[in-house]
């Protein structure tokens, strides 16, 4: 009798689209046996059965009756198979596969609506929640992404004893760590003296060797990045074979957010996001989402943000790389003068050169305040119940700023990299904060929050 081909959507949300072939015979026998479920499918039914009882008391020819017979029976097998497709349990077609070890579960984060600044600004404000990758940060995807090209390469070999260096502040050198351990490397990472403790604490769980080393310029020689590498080449002059990420140069960095958090916030949103917002630490995330975003929304905005103290924000508006804190006698700390640990630099690295030069392509820049980050954390966790890491503060509060600015209506989609888990002993330390002259109370409303585009 052939097919049917049935699709729409089921009461409980799920999508269909089936053909469903002759199985007339078996289907009417079931209909004898099997209850169908309320509202699917019974309509089809009963008015067969109406038919077919119409057709036995009635006075009709007999050609006319086998036909009206054929047709009852039709609909009610087209009934009864759609009762069939409807009711069946919802894993049966939409059951996830199963993920390959911690590496499988990197990537495809959700995209959460922060109902509070979505409301006051009546914009969709959006987060990509990237702590909830296993590693906890959105360096997971570098890490994994990284260390497979360098397999590929042959620059790295399972349980070979081959190890892993990197400089970092922190959070790349925990995701490192992980998929190393999964992988079979060993993992050295050195990190600047004055990040969070739990970061070493971290590190150390995951068995990576940690290295502490005092804050200095990247033009030093006991810069962590430069420290990091040497440790590389020390390495591999023992026979071994050592591999230097290199994250702040390396350009697959940024390669790996075009290829996955881009086409995921394309994905999640359905194409219609009017503005992404980031900051820069090595500037691969900002630089890899801009350049897949740019040519694939008309007219999305693209906007940096930018803590106190580094010069990227100046030079997206001004083309000058500086920041008012280096300015002479002011500064306090020998990188970045900010608490805020992941984001923000006085000089251009590889990846986030890729944006402003030779014509920058971002479409301005927010500078965001220490003490306008802590507010901001502190608001989201009183209003959202989000516990946010101080990059994420940085962002959302240059979320806030472009959604005024955009006016109600528009998407505007951020990134919250990890969580404060990760700054319990400075960011998220009220005494510490306090000490600093900055709130460690919510402020009443967002009105607390200047604007400035």
């Amino acid at each position: 009798m052939g097919s049917w081909r049935f699709k729409g959507q089921a009461t409980d949300g799920r999508v269909y689209d089936e053909l469903v072939y002759d199985e007339l015979a078996v289907g009417i026998a079931r209909l004898t046996l099997d209850e169908p479920a309320a509202g699917v499918g019974q309509q089809s039914i009963e008015s067969s059965a109406c038919l077919v009882d119409g057709i036995v008391g009635g006075a009709m020819d007999s050609r006319a009756a086998h036909i009206c017979v054929a047709a009852a029976l039709v609909s009610a097998a087209v009934g009864y198979q759609l009762w069939r497709l409807l009711s069946r349990p919802a894993s049966s077609s939409t059951e996830e596969a199963i993920a390959d070890g911690v590496t499988g579960l990197i990537g495809n984060t959700p995209l959460l609506r922060i109902r509070s600044l979505s409301e006051a600004t009546g914009c969709e404000v959006l987060a990509k929640a990237e702590f909830l990758n296993p590693g906890g940060s959105s360096k997971d995807r570098i890490a994994l992404y990284l260390i497979e090209r360098a397999e590929a390469r042959g620059q790295l070999r399972p349980h070979a004893s081959d190890c892993i260096f990197e400089g970092t502040s922190g959070s790349t050198g925990i995701s490192l760590a992980m998929v190393a351990r999964a992988r079979g490397y060993l993992c050295h990472i050195v990190m600047p003296s004055d990040q969070a403790i739990e970061k070493s604490q971290l590190l150390e769980r995951h068995g990576a060797t940690v290295e502490r080393v005092a804050p200095c310029s990247i033009v030093d020689r006991n810069n962590f990045v430069n420290v990091a590498r040497r440790r590389a080449r020390e390495y591999c002059a023992g026979g071994r074979q050592g591999y230097f990420v290199d994250q702040f140069e390396n350009p697959l960095n940024a390669e790996a957010h075009y290829r996955t958090t881009g086409p995921e916030i394309l994905r999640q949103t359905h194409g219609r996001v009017s503005a992404f917002v980031h900051g820069s630490g090595t500037g691969g995330t900002i630089a890899g989402v801009t350049h897949y975003l740019k040519p694939r929304v008309p007219n999305i905005k693209c906007y940096l943000a930018d803590p106190q103290g580094s010069g990227l924000a100046n030079k997206v508006n001004h083309n000058v790389l500086f920041a008012d804190a280096e300015r002479e006698g002011t500064r306090r700390r020998q990188q970045v003068d900010t608490l805020v640990e992941g984001v923000g630099l006085n000089r251009l690295t590889r990846n986030f050169a890729r944006l402003v030069g030779p014509k920058c392509i971002l479409d301005g820049a927010i500078s965001v305040s220490d003490a306008d980050a802590v507010a901001m954390s502190r608001w989201l966790m009183a209003n959202d119940g989000l516990f946010v890491g101080s990059s994420g503060a940085i962002n959302c509060v240059a979320a806030l700023n472009v959604a005024r600015a955009l006016g109600p209506g528009h998407t505007v989609v951020t990134i919250l990299a990890d969580s404060g888990q990760r700054h319990l002993t400075k960011f998220w330390n009220d005494d510490a904060m306090a000490a600093l002259g900055h709130p460690v109370v919510a402020p009443e409303s967002l009105d607390a929050f200047k604007q400035v585009l």
